[in-house]
């Protein structure tokens, strides 16, 4: 049972090393992609796959070779992780716990401010501009009926970005009737309702991060009471405290022992 920890954390740890490699191989090839979408998450993925690689590489090899440095490198790394991921899924709650009733049609200040800002800077919209058009999310739009929009799913951005304001049928001066233009590289990417389409999907991904962060904060809590346990064994080995078949605390015989010992020779003389 002593050992028990080190063999769940060698495993642990060598399956999430294998991870780490398809990360750090889709980073690296995004950054031969042209995409801008994708550039996003080039530099997150190769930190995310080179911490993932250390830390599974310090903790394997301090399980499995009861390396106590080692092990003492992956539960310091992965405390940091720890108080990181539970500061980013309180961030996320707080993001995501505003807007939403705007169903991408305007309502920009139902949404978090740091949100609002991130989407408002003209150097970040034009990035987001970018991804829309090359993703191709406004192809089919324009050719369909009432009908179709009445049958099919529309996204916030498709209804926000894709197709003519519906305010415009009640107040045409609404300033985001006069940005709308039907050529397929305009249309109304200029508008607040495709703004407010933008920060809507992007609340609805911060959601299902946080609850996905939820469950990973209490795997890494749980690993990291493994690797406890682990780090302690790899201790008590390197001081030659390891604990054989008889259960024996210490290798030597007690210094109490050798004290008793010295009395009954000193006892029998006399």
């Amino acid at each position: 049972m002593n050992k028990l920890s080190n063999s769940v954390i060698g495993l642990l740890n060598f399956l999430t090393l294998l991870a780490s490699i398809p990360i750090i191989g889709g980073a690296l090839w995004m950054a031969r992609n042209s995409t801008t979408c994708e550039g996003f998450l080039q530099t997150p993925l190769l930190v995310v796959g080179f911490v993932v690689l250390v830390i599974s590489l310090a903790g394997f090899v301090g399980a499995c070779f009861n390396v106590a440095w080692a092990l003492w490198l992956y539960l310091f790394v992965m405390l940091l992780l720890i108080a990181t991921l539970l500061g980013l899924t309180v961030f996320g709650l707080v993001v995501a716990s505003k807007g939403g009733g705007g169903g991408g049609e305007h309502g920009l200040g139902d949404y978090s401010t740091w949100l609002r800002k991130r989407v408002d800077d003209p150097r970040n919209w034009v990035t987001i501009r970018s991804c829309i058009l090359g993703s191709n999310t406004c192809n089919h739009l324009p050719s369909w009926t009432p009908l179709n929009y009445l049958q099919r799913d529309i996204t916030p951005i498709q209804s926000g970005c894709c197709k003519p304001p519906a305010s415009c049928s009640e107040n045409g001066q609404d300033p985001d009737c006069y940005r709308w233009n039907g050529a397929p590289n305009v249309l109304c990417f200029e508008c607040d309702s495709c703004k407010a389409g933008v920060l809507e999907t992007a609340r609805k991904d911060w959601h299902k991060l946080s609850i996905l962060n939820v469950v990973i904060l209490i795997f890494f809590i749980v690993v990291y009471s493994i690797g406890c346990c682990a780090f302690r064994n790899a201790k008590r080995a390197e001081e030659n405290y390891a604990y054989g078949e008889n259960h024996m605390t210490k290798i030597g015989p007690r210094r109490d022992y050798k004290m008793w010992r010295w009395l009954e020779d000193r006892m029998d003389r006399y």
